[in-house]
């Protein structure tokens, strides 16, 4: 045979040699069954899977909203759970000139962004108590916002100041007369145009400089009058902001120097003529979390704007609006602990661990309970405070508020992080990926307590507030009530008056002192609720024998009972 044929044949053998070796390895493709996963909690109905939601809502006369709040935790669970990892997996992106060499200073979001916008908005989530001002308006608003923010809290940052602003711009009437009706009018319009051609505005917030930050008074920016000088009057601005959080509002409340002091100022993207206003992004900042939310530094170039309020008093007039936007700090973080909880108290009701669900071992349990336990007092506290807001003509709700505010943001925010971490660790390497939402829940939660005044600010405010105001310790105890008959809780106040009462080292223990003061509440809140399992539970593990990290809840409690009323099931 000559010499090519015998090659193609033993080339053929080859082929066919080696095609029946793949055969035979095709049964080992499949290396193993899928078994002993989590189902999907996509499409749940946030609101209906929450029991202490629908309990603390009703308690503090919000429950006329209810049926608002179940069409939100449907809308939140499903299809603004999808948009809000959308929104985040594409970040905005800062475009500072057109194609033509134009100078835009334009941020472009996802449109995921924009349907997370446009649902709360449409919704009533920035305005419903101005809306409709009535007992549980400011209850029912948190807890919409309670639900938003559980699946995406970037966009709550211009909810939250839109919402805010209201209060400030009230201070000035004919500013008011111009720019409420958009602001309340329940529109989401996103275009960058002159508010005068736009249905609904979103307003926004400058104050920290470089060389300032939280020391506002160490800012430089400058303010000189157009004509006539004082409130309600138009000022050029020269200057900077080193933070300013959604710049692509139609507006922004802003702290600048006039020849009367540091005044505030209300600043549009647009001059009347329709012109953009000489207001400049500079770049965007690259954040820990927080990632749908664009958040820039600024420049003011002779920018136009209109001062809010008595000239020199600028601070005051302006923290009207921090004020209600540390209270959504509160919220915030409750939500994400909240969501936080959820997604643990899921996966192991699912999850097989030595043949036994993972929510049946004793020790998880422990964990979980402690963990449920934390979430149900942010909660409580948050929406006492939201109480008090609804009752503001009241002096003693008025001074309990401003106590609350600092209390609330300080712990609250603080126990976030370390709770959300947690929570990512009852679904072991699982809680560390992306798509478990838990990563980004845990960037997300120290925002809120570094943002509107970081931990030292709100311990320095509530000692400001008992100094200025010394009734409202009495307007705090009388809340606390003596304990309502719980003899622990009791010894805590008489604790807290004795070391309140201690000037000399008040400063240096300020974070102690508001640490108490926070637990204290908590657990007068529950105890008041009367649910046992929950108040005896913290309690005993707050002001008693419980130890320094999740999941160490001392022996005799119902722990059964407390899982059962935070599990994420329909009730």
């Amino acid at each position: 045979m000559p010499l090519p044929q015998r090659i193609a044949r033993a080339s053929l053998k080859e082929q066919a040699s080696s095609r029946s070796a793949v055969m035979d390895l095709h049964q080992y493709a499949e290396t193993h069954e899928v078994t002993n996963q989590v189902p999907p909690l996509d499409g749940a109905n946030l609101y209906r899977i929450d029991r202490p939601l629908q309990e603390w809502l009703r308690r503090y006369d919000g429950g006329w909203a209810e049926r608002r709040l179940d069409d939100y935790g449907a809308l939140a669970g499903g299809p603004l759970l999808a948009a809000g990892f959308a929104a985040n997996e594409n970040r905005p992106l800062l475009r500072s000139h057109d194609r033509y060499g134009h100078r835009i200073d334009q941020v472009d979001f996802h449109p995921a962004y924009h349907e997370l916008m446009r649902a709360a908005i449409a919704h009533g989530l920035p305005v419903l108590p101005w809306r409709e001002p009535r007992p549980g308006a400011q209850v029912a608003r948190a807890g919409l916002m309670y639900l938003h923010n559980q699946v995406e809290a970037g966009t709550a940052c211009p909810l939250t100041m839109t919402f805010a602003s209201v209060a400030a711009l009230r201070r000035q009437p004919e500013i008011a007369e111009s720019w409420l009706p958009r602001v309340l009018a329940g529109e989401y319009d996103p275009r960058n145009l002159p508010v005068e051609r736009k249905g609904g505005a979103t307003l926004g917030m400058a104050m920290t400089e470089k060389q300032g930050g939280t020391d506002v008074r160490a800012n430089s920016t400058r303010a000189w009058p157009v004509g006539a000088a004082g409130p309600g009057q138009a000022y050029e601005l020269l200057g900077h902001k080193w933070f300013c959080s959604a710049p692509m509002s139609d507006a922004f409340l802003t702290l600048a120097w006039s020849d009367g002091g540091l005044s505030c100022f209300l600043l549009p993207r647009h001059r009347p003529d329709g012109r953009r206003n000489e207001f400049y992004i500079q770049r965007l900042k690259n954040k820990l979390g927080n990632w749908s939310n664009a958040s820039a530094e600024v420049e003011y170039r002779g920018a136009l704007a209109w001062m809010i309020g008595e000239e020199g008093r600028g601070v005051p007039t302006i923290l009207e609006m921090v004020g209600l936007t540390r209270f959504d700090c509160m919220i915030g973080s409750s939500a994400l602990m909240r969501q936080a909880l959820t997604q643990a108290l899921h996966h192991c009701a699912h999850r097989l661990v030595g043949g036994q669900v993972l929510s049946e071992h004793a020790l998880m349990q422990n964990v979980l309970a402690d963990l449920a336990l934390e979430s149900e007092a942010a909660l409580a506290l948050t929406l006492r405070l939201a109480r008090a807001l609804d009752h503001a003509e009241d002096e003693s709700e008025r001074s309990l508020a401003r106590l609350l505010t600092a209390i609330g943001k300080y712990w609250i925010c603080k126990r976030a992080p370390e709770m959300i971490g947690e929570a990512a660790e009852c679904l072991g390497g699982a809680g560390y990926v992306e798509e478990s939402i838990l990563p980004r829940l845990y960037r997300e939660a120290p925002v809120n307590s570094i943002w509107e005044g970081s931990g030292n600010v709100q311990c320095l405010d509530v000692l400001r507030v008992l100094g200025k105001e010394p009734e409202a310790l009495e307007v705090l105890f009388d809340e606390l009530d003596g304990g309502h008959g719980d003899a622990r809780l009791k010894a805590r106040i008489e604790w807290l008056r004795k070391a309140l009462a201690d000037r000399t080292e008040i400063h240096y223990c300020a974070r102690r002192l508001v640490e108490e003061l926070a637990v204290t509440l908590q657990a007068g809140l529950l105890l008041e609720a009367g649910n046992a399992a929950v108040s005896d539970a913290f309690i005993h593990s707050r002001l008693g024998e419980g130890g320094r990290v999740y999941g160490t809840l001392p022996r005799g409690l119902d722990v059964a009972g407390l899982l059962a009323r935070s599990a994420p099931q329909p009730g």
